[in-house]
């Protein structure tokens, strides 16, 4: 079976077209290899255990790449486009970094996701993680080398923060059914978006409705960007002033609802944490 990402249908790069953001997840256990999306099998081991492909195990296919093994990479959380591989790939790929990452969807509690109360470069409106008690969903997370890590952070700040959370306080569920002892998080600076309602706008899903529901709620914001979704992210995406300018917007409208939750988990240490000091919680391995 031919496992390029175009032939999964996912190599959209939302930062060329960021009305298709967030792009499409990965959607199983895999191993991103440059445009190449490798299968792993889920074993009731470490990640590193796991197999590539049924051939060999994870670890040794990154050692035979010269590559960081399992262990000594960071698990990070994606909730918006980090997710998809074509993006991933993008990102590393343009920096000169290799394309090797481990991706898997994990079952996550405590973590609701939203929209950020900024506009982004690509003019495009991000997600962001904001603390949910009663949140239970599945979110990928990508096992980053500090390298890789370093070249995500250099894409994300300003306008996020890193956290790292502790699996004991936000269950994080492999498909293994390992509890992992933590996980890293990127949360917006600008704060939650919210609906209607007075609650997080959820975000995640069809851009396009998105900015057309933003465009609906304040006359001023389709004055600025409009008249339609298509018009927003080309003007957004082509002037800083403007996009400045839709972001304090949202505050003005009242949309804003700060995001303090992540603070206390906020990293500012100068040593990342890797997968091997970050070992799975009570029994939930043979």
């Amino acid at each position: 079976m031919d496992r390029s990402l175009a032939a999964l249908g996912l190599d959209g790069v939302a930062a060329r077209e960021p009305l298709t953001y967030p792009g499409r997840p990965t959607p199983e256990p895999s191993l991103l290899d440059g445009n190449v999306l490798l299968r792993l099998g889920v074993r009731p081991m470490r990640l590193g255990d796991w197999y590539v492909e049924e051939k060999l195990q994870l670890d040794e296919e990154l050692k035979q790449r010269g590559q960081v093994v399992a262990g000594r990479r960071h698990p990070v959380i994606a909730v918006g486009s980090n997710a998809s591989p074509g993006q991933v790939s993008h990102k590393l790929s343009r920096l000169g970094l290799p394309v090797s990452v481990p991706m898997v969807p994990v079952r996550v509690e405590g973590i609701g996701v939203g929209c950020s109360g900024h506009i982004s470069p690509a003019g495009y409106v991000a997600g962001t993680p904001y603390v949910d008690r009663e949140a239970n969903t599945v979110l990928v997370v990508a096992w980053l080398d500090s390298e890789q890590l370093e070249a995500v952070d250099a894409t994300e700040f300003p306008d996020y923060q890193r956290a790292i959370l502790p699996g004991d306080e936000f269950p994080m569920t492999m498909p293994s059914g390992e509890r992992l002892g933590g996980a890293y998080i990127y949360f917006s600076s600008h704060g939650v978006l919210a609906g209607p309602d007075g609650t997080p706008r959820p975000g995640g899903g069809d851009q396009s409705e998105l900015l057309a529901a933003l465009l609906h709620a304040s006359p001023r914001l389709g004055e600025l960007l409009g008249p339609d979704p298509s018009s927003w992210v080309k003007k957004a995406g082509n002037d800083s002033g403007l996009r400045e300018k839709g972001t304090t917007l949202f505050g003005a409208e009242g949309w804003v609802l700060p995001q303090t939750d992540f603070l206390p988990y906020l990293d500012d240490s100068a040593d990342l944490r890797p997968y091997d000091d970050l070992p799975p919680l009570g029994d939930s391995l043979p």
